[in-house]
């Protein structure tokens, strides 16, 4: 049998943030096996942890929405190694995760008590194309947006740290919780795009403690919308820094974002992004979880 965790990341509050399933000592599950289990729980995302299968890193992670295989996940990353420190009680420490694709990426646990943080090096962004006038108005109208309601401050642009999103900045906070998006529309747009996630902020948020506050929505792959997104954060971090939307002094920029008010489960992430040498933004992500439930899997 394996264990299996439900956490809330993003958040010290149980049933706020992004809720993800976590399954540990996942090495006898099929992938059809793995499939059912995020299926029956329903989450965007539910990690399986498997044994390392090489000294080139610490463990392996799956990473599964209730619909298919996805690469990498930013919330379900930090739930996972939340319920291996809280499972295994691990030291503060770093280690290497690969992922069902061969990506891998530094991860480190931050113990204080009985609070832990747990920190993702996502890496360097990469920046897709822009979208042009007909694409940016097809998609406002599948977000229920107008084009009055864009900041103008950026492009809509498709940025990746191993899950590409399509970031949209709107003019503020209101006009991200006023959004009443067509799950059809979007999913029909994302095998135009050929990427699946649809991330929409604004940074006139109404707290001097929040740079950013956003909506994320992937119906294309069974997320009509995720509460708390990692995966977006950190392609958002990257985008205000090379766009120049943001002070960064120093070629560093660091801030919390929140998502989830909109579905009553907020959460907040915390982004750092610095320029390397290459001029390439850098990014790491990190965020603080809580356990909902934890159980046995009876298979």
């Amino acid at each position: 049998m394996s264990i299996l965790y439900q956490v809330d990341a993003f958040t010290p509050t149980p049933f706020s943030g992004n809720p993800a399933g976590v399954v540990l000592t996942a090495d006898h599950l099929t992938d059809a096996q793995m499939l059912a289990v995020a299926r029956e729980l329903n989450n965007s995302e539910t990690a399986f942890v498997l044994r390392a299968d090489a000294p080139d890193h610490d463990v392996r992670v799956r990473f599964f929405t209730p619909t298919t295989e996805v690469p990498t996940c930013g919330h379900a990353t930090v739930a996972a190694h939340f319920a291996r420190a809280v499972e295994y009680a691990l030291p503060s420490g770093p280690l290497v995760q690969k992922t069902g694709t061969g990506l891998r990426q530094r991860v480190r646990v931050d113990r204080d008590g009985e609070r832990v943080r747990i920190h993702m090096h996502q890496g360097v962004a990469a920046f897709g194309p822009e979208l042009n006038g007909p694409q940016v108005e097809r998609l406002l109208r599948a977000l229920g947006a107008a084009p009055g309601d864009l900041s103008g401050d950026g492009p809509v642009q498709i940025v990746s740290t191993g899950h590409a999103k399509v970031l949209v900045g709107l003019r503020d906070r209101a006009a991200v919780d006023a959004l009443r998006p067509d799950p059809a529309a979007l999913t029909a747009l994302s095998r135009t795009l050929d990427t699946n996630g649809f991330f929409v902020f604004a940074r006139a948020t109404g707290d001097a403690r929040l740079l950013t506050w956003s909506r994320m929505f992937a119906p294309a792959i069974g997320i009509p919308e995720d509460p708390v997104t990692g995966n977006g954060h950190g392609p958002l971090g990257a985008y205000l820094l090379r766009h120049g939307i943001v002070p960064a002094p120093e070629g560093r920029l660091s801030f919390t974002g929140r998502q989830g008010a909109a579905m009553g489960r907020p959460g907040d992430v915390r982004v750092d992004v610095h320029t390397t040498t290459a001029g390439e933004p850098d990014v790491s992500i990190s965020g603080t979880a809580a356990t909902a439930f934890r159980t046995e899997l009876p298979i």
